[in-house]
């Protein structure tokens, strides 16, 4: 299975991933994910460009993004299907990895769109927690931890990420909306998107999503 998952920031795209890639039981690839990773090594010029960009709120340039896509597409895991998650943002990504899919004699077997209100985005991420040493998500309202600012896994501390600040959550979505929403209307021309609630419960949004798959 090869599948796409799309929506603003904040709609549930990596809780929805999750489900997804267990029960299909193909890797997970979230660029998002591969730039944090790339911080963390300081002789990395990528990393260090590409967080430049996000600490800002802006999308990392299509080239390296591309880039590195076209470098986790050449890894063993990835040949019996994945779900990408964070690409393609906008319409040159989308046509560059057509260009990969077509490299290899792959299709894509559905595109997800999630989509849910704005303001109920923007509470979403500004109430979001992460963990600075194990990377566990947390919520000021609806997934506290047990201690107040510590991680219940390792006992970390509980950090708000520079763009999961209100400003720049903001500054995000209209980004996407510019940028990126174009995306769905060029899968819309293949047929092969769908169109989800996102605003929902975390099972109710799966549930259709899996009615739509087949499942």
């Amino acid at each position: 299975m090869r599948i796409i998952i799309m929506g603003p920031p904040g709609v549930g795209k990596g809780t929805e991933a999750e489900l997804l890639v267990k029960h299909y039981q193909i890797p997970h690839i979230s660029t998002g994910n591969i730039f944090r990773e790339l911080f963390t090594h300081e002789d990395s010029e990528i990393g260090k460009i590409a967080k430049s960009y996000i600490d800002r709120g802006e999308l990392v340039p299509d080239d390296i993004t591309n880039q590195i896509v076209c470098q986790r597409l050449s890894e063993s895991d990835v040949q019996k299907g994945f779900l990408f998650d964070g690409y393609p943002r906008n319409i040159e990504q989308a046509k560059a990895l057509d260009r990969f899919l077509e490299e290899k004699n792959w299709k894509l077997d559905a595109v997800i769109n999630l989509t849910a209100k704005t303001d109920l985005i923007i509470r979403r991420l500004s109430g979001r927690r992460v963990c600075e040493h194990c990377g566990a998500v947390y919520h000021v309202e609806n997934k506290k931890p047990k201690i107040d600012g510590i991680c219940n896994q390792c006992g970390g501390k509980l950090i708000q990420r520079e763009d999961d600040l209100e400003k720049t959550v903001k500054r995000r979505l209209r980004i996407y909306t510019e940028q990126t929403k174009p995306v769905v209307g060029y899968y819309e021309q293949s047929g092969s998107i769908i169109h989800v609630d996102g605003g929902r419960s975390i099972n109710d949004t799966h549930h259709d999503i899996m009615k739509v798959l087949g499942e």
